[in-house]
């Protein structure tokens, strides 16, 4: 299944306007995590925060609405939360941590948990795991040289950046949009992320995407019982709007056509590292999460 193993899947959109001012489409992830730590289902959650320079993300324990809040919105270079899970446990002393990744970090994450070698007495803390869709992540330095020179816009002055409808779009703080073809952008994307046969996040609690529904609203996939739980209890305190997504467009159609065209892309990358020696972490086979 190129979607993995899921409870349910909805379209969904934060109700709190604060938070959707500022997120990339429905707000899905700090929402949940907000309601999580009011909750008390986690002490604290490991996020994207602001790093040294316009739009490099850097790992941050956020452990207040406010510190969750800072860290709104989509960054198009990958940040390392996976090295703050020790920090967050032992320097923060958490006991529930939530975490936010992409597909590859959501399988390190799993893996870290089955196999805890470097990583004692965290596999059992990780309270809320959040996935994101991906097909691919980019280099600080090729995404500043895709908004710079191609968009010609200051990195200072873009308030964000989005992916969708074949076009790498910018958004400027006087209210300005330059958009690029999303063919432009390939040579610049992570040479790691051509060897990934996951879209969706399959093993995490629960996976969202803005791909497969209106513009302010995202995807949701509910995965395992722990993302259940918490999705059915944050939905019935309010905190989300949903529809079915059934009822939407365009749906799961076009989720379905996006990660499958990942795996098709990629698993050709993967079979022509194999032929010289070099294995990769995908057989084309689903992985299965244990959490389910």
């Amino acid at each position: 299944m190129v979607l993995g193993n899921y409870k349910s899947a909805v379209a969904a959109r934060s109700t709190d306007k604060g938070i959707l001012s500022a997120s990339q489409d429905g707000g899905i992830v700090t929402q949940l995590f907000a309601f999580a730590l009011d909750e008390g289902i986690i002490d604290g959650a490991i996020v994207a925060g602001q790093g040294a320079e316009p739009w490099m993300p850097e790992p941050v324990v956020a452990t207040t609405r406010a510190e969750l809040f800072a860290a709104r919105g989509t960054r198009y270079t990958i940040s390392p939360n996976m090295a703050l899970i020790k920090e967050a446990t032992r320097s923060y002393g958490l006991d529930k941590v939530g975490i936010v990744g992409t597909p590859c970090q959501m399988q390190g994450l799993r893996k870290a948990q089955l196999y805890p070698i470097g990583m004692r007495d965290v596999p059992d803390k990780i309270a809320l795991a959040i996935g994101i869709f991906c097909m691919e992540n980019f280099p600080y330095q090729g995404l500043e040289t895709m908004v710079e020179d191609h968009c010609t816009v200051k990195m200072e002055s873009a308030v964000k950046m989005d992916i969708g409808k074949g076009k790498f779009s910018v958004y400027t703080e006087r209210g300005g949009l330059s958009q690029i073809p999303l063919k432009l952008t390939h040579k610049y994307e992570q040479p790691g992320c051509h060897v990934c046969l996951d879209y969706v996040s399959n093993l995490a609690d629960v996976s969202t995407g803005s791909v497969g529904t209106p513009d302010g609203w995202s995807t949701v996939f509910v995965r395992t019982k722990v993302g259940d739980s918490v999705w059915a209890r944050a939905v019935d305190a309010g905190c989300f709007e949903t529809k079915p997504i059934e009822d939407v467009k365009p749906g799961l159609e076009l989720v379905t056509k996006l990660a499958t065209d990942k795996i098709t892309k990629n698993q050709k990358t993967v079979e022509a590292r194999a032929s010289f020696g070099v294995k990769a972490d995908g057989s084309g086979k689903a992985l299965r999460n244990p959490y389910l």
